[in-house]
């Protein structure tokens, strides 16, 4: 799924990173605790939190997460864009809730991890 899709599909804005069309992710990980995510083992996935602070951040770039889609209406702070365009990361805002996110891209095609 392009970047492009998943922002019109959550209602999302791009605050760091590809432009819409450049990555095509296929699968996708929701969680708000981060020890989850570096469980992970597979690579280029989206993120799925709500939790805003520069140790998501920190936990992409370990997990070797390529977009964070951040939900329930939570914003980027400067530190984080900061953070994250050194370290590629991409990163979506959205004001929706994490279940409508993972269920609108579910639908959409993006698939879970488990």
């Amino acid at each position: 799924m392009k970047i492009a899709e998943i922002i019109a599909l959550t209602n999302g804005k791009l605050v760091c990173g590809h432009q819409p069309s450049d990555a095509d992710l296929t699968h996708a990980f929701s969680s708000d605790l981060l020890s989850d995510v570096l469980t992970v083992n597979k690579t280029g996935i989206l993120l799925i939190t709500g939790v805003a602070n520069l140790q998501t951040i920190r936990t992409a770039e370990m997990a070797e997460v390529a977009c964070i889609l951040l939900v329930r209406n939570k914003k980027v702070t400067d530190e984080m864009k900061k953070l994250a365009g050194e370290l590629g990361v991409t990163i979506i805002e959205s004001p929706i809730s994490m279940f409508g996110a993972s269920g609108k891209l579910y639908q959409g095609g993006l698939r879970p991890l488990y």
